[in-house]
């Protein structure tokens, strides 16, 4: 009988594995802990880990968030650096770069063209705002503006350049496939954050909120799985389980509700910022952060200890962000979980114990960010309009007796405000 070469006995069947599979070999299955957490018996020792570095995340991004707009930009610009660091090494191969000097500079080259490009272009009128009692830091920073964009090609097309002039023989596919990830991740960093910056000049409240529902939920999952956890969610998350989905999808819109209400009565969490200053701020909060009082039915019971309950309207806009927080945000870490396994990785990095790395904190946080500004924009903005749109709205819905009905009030309103100041 004959002995095939890859079974250890004769006559054994030959398992056959379908070349160029992305399925995760059972050992990796298991690296990446593919039991419920319910019957981990290492459970209590990964929690306590997992609850050390979890205080430390919160106290320090309470400083962060205390210290103001600046440091919370900063904050991001760090998370962004540790994210393209772990995301350019996921692909990186030791032996290539070696034959390569430099190509690992020329990532990085990429990365500050694309951090110049897109915060450039969001905080440039900040930067006026800021500068404008010194002439020349004004000068400065206006042609820094105007010849923003050019600069940043410039700096691009040298690094396109750096890039051809490198290219080795027996190496090209190896760099193209890195050019072309490099690109990938700049995409992925820059996306979400160009947002989440906007959120935070927008008032902290906008950036503060989504982000704990974020971590809240991530929280609440974990526990209500830890200690109720006993239907699978999904295969690409094997620890995820209905209950602590569920658990963590009420506990989530419920904080939403609340939180908005604390956070929204603190100024300086809801005032936009205009500047670049550090400056405390203090502005009008708006309709959104005024509460409404809401009596109390007699038919509630005697113990109830409140008898008007006062809601700040953000509360229902609140709830949206909780509702998506809680059932859509999750699919971001469901895509990072389908990535590691095609890459048969357990984790993107190591720098947070018991977490993993800087990326695997963000996943879900990416998607909410956009989520949060999109919904800013479309549902609690107010609408700038300018003279000319104003103009366009009168002349296309007012009849011509309502033009001049409104043409002679607006005289009298204008003759009423220089008499006054007469």
């Amino acid at each position: 009988m004959q002995k095939d070469s890859n079974s250890g006995t004769p006559g054994t069947p030959r398992l056959r594995r379908r070349r160029g599979s992305n399925e995760v070999p059972q050992e990796v299955v298991k690296a990446n802990g593919a039991h419920l957490l319910v019957d981990d018996r290492s459970k209590y020792r990964s929690m306590l880990i997992r609850l050390y570095s979890t205080l430390w995340m919160i106290g320090g991004f309470a400083f962060v968030i205390y210290m103001g707009h600046l440091y919370i930009w900063a904050m991001i610009v760090v998370i962004q650096i540790f994210m393209a660091k772990e995301l350019f090494n996921l692909l990186r191969k030791a032996h290539e770069d070696k034959q390569l000097p430099g190509f690992r500079l020329l990532n990085w080259h990429f990365f500050f063209t694309a951090m110049l490009f897109v915060y450039g272009r969001i905080l440039s009128q900040r930067l006026v705002n800021t500068v404008t009692s010194d002439k020349f830091l004004y000068k400065l920073v206006s042609r820094f503006i105007k010849y923003h964009m050019v600069t940043c090609y410039f700096f691009y097309i040298a690094g396109f350049m750096w890039f051809i002039l490198t290219l080795k023989k027996k190496r090209y596919k190896y760099q193209f496939g890195q050019y072309a990830w490099t690109h990938m991740i700049l995409i992925v960093v820059f996306t979400q954050s160009s947002f989440t910056v906007a959120n935070i000049f927008e008032g902290i409240f906008w950036f503060l909120l989504p982000a704990s529902l974020i971590v809240i939920n991530d929280i609440t999952a974990y526990i209500f799985g830890f200690f109720f956890g006993r239907t699978p969610l999904i295969k690409l998350s094997p620890k995820k389980t209905w209950e602590g989905f569920i658990g963590a999808s009420v506990s989530t819109i419920i904080s939403a509700f609340l939180l908005a209400n604390i956070f929204g009565r603190f100024r300086w969490l809801t005032c936009p910022r205009k500047d670049l200053s550090a400056g405390w701020l203090d502005c009008d909060p708006g309709l959104l952060f005024k509460p409404d009082y809401f009596t109390v039915p007699k038919w509630f019971p005697a113990w109830f200890p409140w008898r008007e309950i006062s809601v700040l309207p953000v509360q229902w806009h609140a709830l949206w962000l909780g509702l998506f927080a809680s059932i859509i945000a999750p699919f971001g870490g469901f895509f990072a979980s389908g990535f590691k396994r095609a890459f048969k990785i357990k984790d993107f990095g190591d720098s947070i114990p018991g977490h993993g790395g800087i990326t695997d904190r963000m996943d879900c946080q990416m998607v909410m960010a956009v989520f949060a500004y999109i919904y800013h924009q479309s549902f609690v903005a107010p609408q700038n309009l300018s003279i000319e749109m104003v103009l366009d709205q009168i002349i296309m819905n007012l009849s011509f007796d309502e033009q001049r009905d409104l043409y002679s009030k607006l005289g009298q309103i204008i003759q009423e405000k220089m008499f006054g100041e007469s």
